[in-house]
């Protein structure tokens, strides 16, 4: 496999952000659902998501430098020498000439590295993947399918009311483990993406809700989206814009069971067309002219 640094396109002397920054920027570019039927794309991001894999993690990333696994992640074999087998409690074979004649049967020797080797088992590597979800899927949640860098899917499965950059282990989807060592994980890191209507904080949404004048004079039951469906909701009468209106219940699933609220700020609208009705009435509301909606904001 290739150097992961030259991969990503890094120096090796590249920042954790810097690594995830050219990985991102990649990914982006050669991710197989935005390059449908481009075999070299798809190859591409194989080698940037494996590359990606191994120098986002600290401790293998300091492992491949050292030269103690590769590109892959696999164990590099480490040379080994006479002394490596030699029983401390014998002392040092290397004092004098008598400790070479061990050499003389050059079969044991290598049957016993054959049995020692047969014994070496690690675990496998585990593999960082970047999931983008929609963000009503992680309000109620659902199960994605994510492509692998060797071209195969796992199925992820989303749990409601999950956060923006939680990571997801799926135990045993890593790399294969080393003899009878067991496979490593694949750790799924998530991203909501935005919403054109609703945001979030915590397990409360919000809403901003345009409503009509009247609406906001009058007060009126209008329908509210949710998250989960609409709504009906009533609008007080004398409502202004930013007044803040709760739909307790119509938030994020908590770990308790239970759910937050989500919180309606009015907007009031005018008509995008000029009314000459309501441009009269505001002509002959003398009360519109008897306060000042500013006097907060004198010096």
């Amino acid at each position: 496999m290739k150097d992961p640094y030259e991969t990503l396109g890094v120096e090796r002397s590249a920042s954790p952000d810097d690594v995830q920054k050219a990985y991102r920027r990649l990914a982006k570019k050669l991710h197989p659902d935005l390059n449908p039927g481009n075999k070299e794309a798809e190859e591409r991001f194989k080698e940037v998501s494996a590359a990606y894999g191994l120098l986002s993690d600290a401790d293998k990333r300091a492992r491949y430098d050292r030269g103690e696994i590769d590109a892959s992640g696999a164990e590099q074999p480490r040379q080994r020498f006479y002394k490596d087998f030699a029983s401390e409690a014998e002392g040092n074979p290397y004092e004098n000439y008598s400790g070479f004649a061990d050499f003389a049967d050059s079969d044991d020797v290598l049957s016993e590295l054959l049995r020692r080797s047969a014994r070496v088992r690690a675990r496998g590597a585990d593999v960082r993947y970047h999931l983008p979800i929609e963000f009503l899927e992680a309000v109620t949640g659902a199960t994605k399918h994510l492509t692998l860098p060797d071209g195969n899917t796992l199925d992820v499965t989303i749990p409601a009311g999950i956060q923006n950059g939680q990571v997801l282990r799926l135990r045993g989807k890593g790399r294969p483990g080393i003899g009878d060592g067991k496979p490593g994980d694949a750790l799924v890191e998530i991203a909501i993406k935005p919403h054109p209507v609703f945001a979030r904080e915590g397990s409360d949404v919000y809403l901003d809700l345009p409503v009509t004048l009247s609406e906001a004079v009058l007060g009126a039951r209008i329908t509210v989206p949710t998250p989960t469906g609409a709504v009906t909701m009533t609008v007080p009468k004398g409502s202004n814009t930013g007044t803040v209106l709760r739909l307790r219940g119509k938030g994020v699933l908590r770990r308790d069971g239970s759910h937050g609220d989500e919180l309606v700020r009015l907007k009031v609208m005018l008509p995008e067309r000029s009314d000459p009705e309501l441009e009269a009435f505001a002509t002959k509301w003398e009360g519109g002219k008897a306060y000042d909606p500013r006097r907060d904001m004198k010096p």
